[in-house]
């Protein structure tokens, strides 16, 4: 599949980045020999990372006191040191980064993957909480149906989507136990660093066990390596899809709380009222009781949906709930 434009800049910023970081790193650290490479950071434990070299090897690495906090998804610059140990000099810019509870989770993401399910199933309000933190980052979701066997009413649980997919949202429906849409979801996820997002009992577990078969080896490998055992399982970890493309992830972002975003911040979340919040007559409208509203004026025309308006209305009335 050939690279896309924006993979092709992002190629050769990076590059242009790690030469200019390699040859500061080689002008301020003089206690190391050994030459600089660039690694990808693959999880945190503690104050120690574990980074991938080019060859794909594991390094354990300390960083330097004057490195900022990095975390899996990061590309970094490190020199190995006589016990094969390695100590991160330098951590490259990056493209953008997730946090929860201003807590540092990712970075480097392509796409965010919600995973709902028939059972339990979905509700349309959690949707839009995950949606309107991919909006406050900026970051691209797709939406990932899960456990579509269990559906009795197929046309009914496409159209509930439909208002998604409407505004631009992807969606795909799949079943992780009969492995339908398992292949079309590998072939979308190729060439990209993805986060997986979902609450407990959607299948998020098997839906990666599906898209890495190995994963149980890298799990061994990783917690052979960090001396951390099982409890790698913790920690937010970018593993690598045999099909293409890599996939982080994280139990850290089972919960995420809007109790940090204004209610300006949660109306931008929703996307689609931005094409009609210039028609507002009030700079400061809460899309609420306001009179000559643009938002209620095209709610009233069908080009916003009802449960998306009305799931607007609880947030702005309960932020902090958590999802």
């Amino acid at each position: 599949m050939p690279l896309t434009r924006r993979q092709k800049w992002r190629i050769e910023k990076i590059q242009a980045e790690r030469i200019k970081r390699v040859n500061k790193a080689a002008e301020d650290i003089q206690d190391l020999d050994t030459e600089a490479q660039t690694g990808l950071v693959i999880t945190r434990y503690g104050q120690r990372l574990l980074v991938e070299n080019n060859a794909g090897e594991l390094v354990q690495c300390t960083a330097r006191r004057n490195i900022d906090l990095s975390v899996a998804g990061d590309q970094v610059i490190f020199q190995t040191t006589d016990n094969d140990q390695g100590v991160v000099t330098a951590l490259l810019e990056r493209d953008n980064i997730l946090k929860r509870s201003n807590k540092l989770i990712a970075a480097n993401i392509d796409e965010l993957c919600l995973v709902v399910a028939i059972k339990p199933h979905y509700q349309f309000d959690l949707i839009d909480r995950y949606l309107i933190v991919a909006e406050k980052y900026n970051l691209p979701i797709r939406i990932i149906v899960n456990k579509i066997e269990l559906s009795g009413n197929t046309k009914q649980l496409q159209n509930d989507f439909a208002m998604y997919e409407a505004i631009g949202y992807p969606v795909n429906y799949l079943s992780v136990k009969t492995e339908t849409g398992i292949e079309a979801l590998k072939a979308q996820l190729d060439n990209k660093t993805q986060l997986f997002l979902g609450q407990s009992g959607v299948g998020k577990s098997s839906l990666i066990n599906a898209l890495i078969p190995t994963l149980n080896l890298r799990v061994n490998e990783i917690s052979s390596k960090s001396k951390l055992g099982k409890h790698t399982t913790t920690n937010t970890t970018l593993y690598h899809i045999p099909s293409g493309g890599d996939l982080i992830d994280s139990p850290g972002v089972r919960e995420f709380h809007l109790d940090t975003l204004s209610s300006q911040d949660i109306s931008n979340g929703f996307r689609e009222f931005n094409a009609f919040v210039e028609q507002c007559k009030f700079r400061n409208c809460t899309h609420t009781n306001e009179p000559n509203c643009g938002i209620k004026n095209a709610l009233k025309a069908g080009s916003i949906h009802p449960k998306r308006y009305a799931s607007y209305l609880t947030l702005i009335e309960t932020p902090g709930f958590s999802i």
